[in-house]
């Protein structure tokens, strides 16, 4: 009786540490799906740079940005990313104290990169998380400029696309900003558009002048998002019917 006596202290202390091995393991284990959900969101087929993915990644929730390498998602392996991520778990009856773990943690995203992938335990490079600026603020687009340097055309006669053309030119536009003309029966269409992002509703306007009417519009949101065909020379010229 005295032996199990003086075995109990031990073997409640043997438990104790299981238990906070068990603890570790768990908290780890929720900091590598903190991890595994970053990497599903920063999961596609869209071309993106290194600051690109890095901006992404440290704007989401629970995560920080240690490391990223590559140039492009597009380019040899794609972009590297090392991620720091806490998680917790509680010890157990014995020591109902919170466990809370950082790890760190390596994606990749590239066209080869699989969904649900696992993410790699890895050691935590030294030196703060890395910080990343705001994406530049698109160009506005010259609504009310475009209307007032459009051509009226009056009833009976055609438009002329080299005056179009002379026309935009005097707006000396943004760089960003790329212009399609063309000319169809008299009429001339125009597209200013700005580069999207292949996932949200795109930026651009259309114009047409036609004989007794000069037109300058945005085209419904759910026309300018990817493969609606929105924000094409083609609309300007024949728009299509407005959604219901």
């Amino acid at each position: 009786m005295r032996r199990l006596l003086l075995l109990a202290p031990l073997l409640l202390l043997t438990a104790g540490c299981g238990a906070v091995q068990s603890s570790e393991s768990e908290a780890t284990d929720a900091a590598r799906e903190v991890a595994g959900k970053a990497a599903e969101r920063l999961y596609g087929q869209r071309p993106r740079t290194a600051e690109e993915v890095g901006r992404s990644a440290s704007g989401i929730d629970g995560v920080e940005v240690l490391r990223v390498t590559g140039t492009s998602t597009h380019d040899g392996d794609g972009i590297g990313v090392v991620l720091r991520t806490s998680g917790s778990a509680y010890n157990g009856w014995l020591d109902p104290e919170e466990i809370v773990v950082r790890r760190c943690f390596a994606v990749r995203v590239s066209p080869g990169s699989e969904w649900g992938e696992e993410p790699r335990d890895v050691g935590c490079p030294a030196g703060p998380a890395l910080t990343f600026a705001p994406p530049p603020e698109p160009p506005r687009l010259p609504y009310e400029e475009l209307r007032a340097t459009l051509p009226r055309v009056p009833d009976g006669g055609r438009a002329n696309e080299a005056e179009v053309r002379r026309g935009l030119a005097a707006l000396d536009l943004h760089p960003a900003i790329r212009s399609e003309v063309k000319a169809d029966g008299g009429r001339v269409g125009v597209l200013l558009s700005v580069k999207g992002n292949g996932f949200d509703a795109q930026d651009c306007l259309l114009a047409r002048v036609a004989p007794g009417a000069t037109e300058v519009w945005v085209p419904p949101r759910i026309q300018r998002m990817p493969g609606e065909g929105g924000c094409t020379v083609a609309n300007a010229l024949d728009p299509a019917p407005p959604p219901h």
